[in-house]
């Protein structure tokens, strides 16, 4: 029977780990993959006392802080269920090979952050990793030289054309939302410096009050079509698209504790869940703001506040 099971290796989960670890606690780590959207968010300027990294090699920091206290990890291992039993809990975890184990444990963290959301289009699948891409970070230095669109209406999708803009000959940027004063200026979501940014860029198109239709090519992309304010079907002629219309919370592997309409999951100030003994931290939480500070702050708490309910555990 262990204490606790950490899951997830990003920023919450190795904090969670850290403080677990240095109360000496008997407890796994249990992780698909490091860093998570930490490893795919390029240069990162706010984490204090660094001025400036790379996202993968700060995820890679992480993980070996975590390994300094020679924590039991299991990489490369996906939580699919957890069951209550009396007491404790059963997680169950699947790699790619398709084999499973199971634990026992009195308390675990859930801290397995979130995913990009798809547009749920005609082609989007087909042509994923053949010119869509969820990452302009990672993959918008293939489309140098080339025409680009980004869709979305948030800061992610700014920064998206903010780069693409060094990148591309061409960057069309394809927002929802109406340029009115409400929408703010057509990005709802979005920072104004970013806002105000891309639109002084002469080579950033932004085609606003349009919804993606369809992603078309052959192989690879060729073009996308969109739906514009007026209900007229229209067509880009485009060699990659970035995807940010979003992202979804990885909680569907646990379903009796309390989410919201999004899937978050819900926790109050000392990150415990609506099932005593389930905590959760980070991206995957109904925290309103994503960030990596954050998440590592809803990290500690989750592993103090377990550590508090296994010393009462009966």
């Amino acid at each position: 029977m262990l204490d606790l099971i950490v899951i997830g290796g990003s920023a919450a989960g190795c904090s969670a780990a850290i403080y677990a670890a240095r109360r000496n606690l008997n407890f796994k780590m249990i992780t698909d993959g490091i860093g998570g959207e930490v490893a795919l968010s390029g240069v990162v300027n706010n984490w204090p006392g660094i001025i400036s990294i790379q996202g993968f090699e700060l995820a890679q920091k992480f993980i070996e802080h975590v390994k300094s206290y020679n924590v039991d990890i299991e990489q490369g291992w996906k939580v699919e269920k957890i069951e209550p039993e009396k007491n404790y809990f059963i997680v169950s975890a699947k790699n790619a090979a398709g084999e499973e184990k199971k634990f026992k444990t009195k308390a675990v963290i859930i801290s397995t952050g979130i995913h990009p959301r798809k547009l749920g289009v005609p082609g989007e699948k087909e042509f994923d990793r053949r010119g869509v891409t969820y990452c302009t970070v990672c993959d918008g230095p293939l489309f140098k030289g080339k025409t680009t669109a980004t869709v979305g209406s948030g800061n992610s999708a700014l920064e998206s054309a903010l780069m693409m803009n060094g990148i591309a000959k061409k960057v069309y940027l394809i927002s929802k939302y109406a340029d009115t004063p409400e929408n703010i200026g057509g990005f709802p979501k979005g920072e104004n410096i970013l806002i105000d940014k891309v639109k002084s860029l002469p080579n950033v198109e932004i085609i606003y009050g349009a919804q993606t239709t369809e992603i078309i090519g052959d192989g690879k992309v060729s073009a996308l079509k969109y739906k514009d304010a007026s209900g007229e079907i229209k067509e880009l002629a485009v060699e990659g698209i970035m995807v940010h219309a979003g992202q979804n919370p990885n909680s569907q592997f646990v379903d009796f504790i309390n989410k919201d309409k999004l899937g978050q999951i819900i926790i109050d100030e000392k990150c415990r869940t609506s099932a005593p003994g389930i905590f959760a931290a980070g991206d995957v939480t109904t925290i309103p703001y994503k960030q990596i500070g954050i998440s590592a702050g809803q990290g500690i708490i989750s592993a103090l506040a377990s550590i508090e309910y296994i010393n009462r555990w009966k």
